[in-house]
């Protein structure tokens, strides 16, 4: 039987372990801050965000949400972003992704000071991250890496596999397990053999954003597979492949309207890999715990 790596667990470990280091911070100095701003009305975006000040009031961090309407503009979003930068009390700006088509992402990343940069986007702190220096990390390859290093997985001398290549997950994840001594392949749509490719992973990411792509000719026997995935279906078809006709689960699909799955199918993950994270239940939980983290690592040295 397959190992189930378990990030609800996980991630309760870390917020327990953030509690104390909160309590010195506001007994000798202030309580953490963190602001989020969220533009327009994703409902994907919504859920996060929601998440994210839902935690930040259980731990006894102060949260700020700023709301802005989908009509906002580069320039109006940058002034917000500078008016944050000024005050001494937040320690984490958070602008959540994605933004309307008309702001230029990259200047509101770029207008972020690194410091407060608790999303690990900025190039500066992707420079650090580069080069194994200390500095906020792109929150769900964090994740990643403790629910490797809670699980006593040691990518050091293993092949690892990193299919996707984005600048949130994909690009971090390869540098992280590069850093842990890995020896790390980045895929991506024009890998060539794909599945083979994968098959020699003794420890397999999947951050390429399609439902049960990887199916048992990816997943080596006895891998680790980590699947970073959430996708929503509502195609009925698409449900019977991906449960295989499981009756339990197609009757809940039916009453929920959609699956969630991750990049990775469920099935053969379960009866092919040694260990592997769950969706949902896995990875996604992480996400958050590490933005909260950031959060207090930034406030810890603002106020040393």
């Amino acid at each position: 039987m397959a190992r189930i790596l378990d990030g609800k667990a996980i991630n309760q470990q870390i917020l327990d372990e953030l509690k104390p280091r909160i309590a010195h911070l506001t007994a000798a100095r202030r309580v953490p801050g963190l602001v989020v701003i969220l533009v327009g009305n994703d409902p994907a975006s919504e859920i996060y965000v929601r998440n994210k000040v839902k935690t930040c009031l259980e731990l006894g961090v102060y949260s700020e949400e700023i709301r802005l309407p989908d009509t906002t503009t580069t320039a109006e979003l940058l002034a917000h972003i500078e008016a944050l930068n000024q005050r001494a009390e937040v320690d984490g700006i958070l602008v959540q992704m994605p933004l309307p088509r008309q702001v230029d992402s990259r200047a509101v990343l770029l207008a972020i000071h690194p410091d407060k940069d608790v999303d690990g986007f900025h190039p500066f702190n992707v420079g650090q991250l580069v080069a194994n220096a200390p500095a906020p990390r792109s929150c769900t390859p964090a994740g990643v890496m403790e629910i490797l290093r809670r699980s006593g997985i040691d990518p050091a001398g293993k092949s690892a596999v990193v299919v996707g290549r984005s600048d949130i997950v994909g690009k971090p994840m390869a540098m992280l397990l590069l850093h842990a001594h890995a020896t790390v392949t980045i895929c991506h749509s024009k890998t060539r053999n794909l599945p083979e490719v994968c098959r020699q992973a003794e420890i397999l990411v999947a951050a390429i954003g399609r439902p049960a792509m990887l199916t048992a000719e990816y997943i080596r026997p006895g891998a680790v597979v980590i699947d970073v995935g959430m996708n929503r279906v509502s195609d009925r078809a698409e449900a019977e492949r991906i449960t295989r006709g499981n009756a339990e689960k197609l009757e809940r699909f039916e009453k929920r309207g959609n699956l969630l799955v991750g990049d990775v199918h469920p099935i053969d993950m379960a009866e092919l890999s040694e260990a592997y994270t769950p969706v949902p239940g896995g990875v996604g939980l992480l996400t958050i715990a590490m933005l909260m983290a950031n959060t207090v690592q930034s406030a810890e040295l603002r106020l040393k």
